[in-house]
């Protein structure tokens, strides 16, 4: 009430071509698991997904690949609402994933000319009341999928 602007949270759809959960036979018991997939969904930034990684690790084992996607995606989507991404899909053409990223409302925060020199004609920009961008990546394993997600947002 001390009139401190509150900016509405962006809501993220990410929509992969990447395998997320946690497989029954890493965590059986179903409140735990219920637990661990809150505690990922609110993570905020990287010391919270490292706090999250070293609880895991602590109490089940070491991670399969499937939940290290789910927390990879985690990291993806608190990098993305800090550039005002709204939704995220990949798409696999022609044996090329492509990822596009769509912006809020007059909300893009990106140099063009700094992607265009590091990413060249694998990106390209599309104008518009919600701004698109398409990463083309070429790659269709799944760890490489997130990474360069990540970086690209990074």
């Amino acid at each position: 009430m001390k009139g401190i602007k509150i900016e509405p949270e962006i809501d993220l759809q990410i929509d992969l071509n990447v395998t997320s959960y946690i497989p029954d036979e890493y965590i059986q018991d179903a409140n735990q698991k219920i637990e661990i997939y809150q505690k990922i969904a609110l993570c905020k930034n990287e010391k919270d997904i490292q706090n999250i990684i070293d609880e895991i690790i602590d109490r089940f084992g070491n991670m399969p690949k499937e939940l290290e996607n789910l927390i990879a995606i985690a990291r993806i989507k608190y990098l993305a609402k800090s550039l005002n991404v709204s939704k995220i899909v990949s798409k696999l053409k022609n044996r090329t994933t492509t990822v596009v990223f769509t912006f809020e409302q007059n909300q893009f925060q990106l140099d063009l000319n700094e992607l265009v020199k590091k990413y060249g004609n694998k990106i390209k920009f599309s104008a518009g009341i919600k701004p698109m961008v398409t990463l083309e990546l070429g790659s269709n394993s799944e760890q490489q999928i997130l990474n360069d997600i990540t970086k690209f947002l990074s």
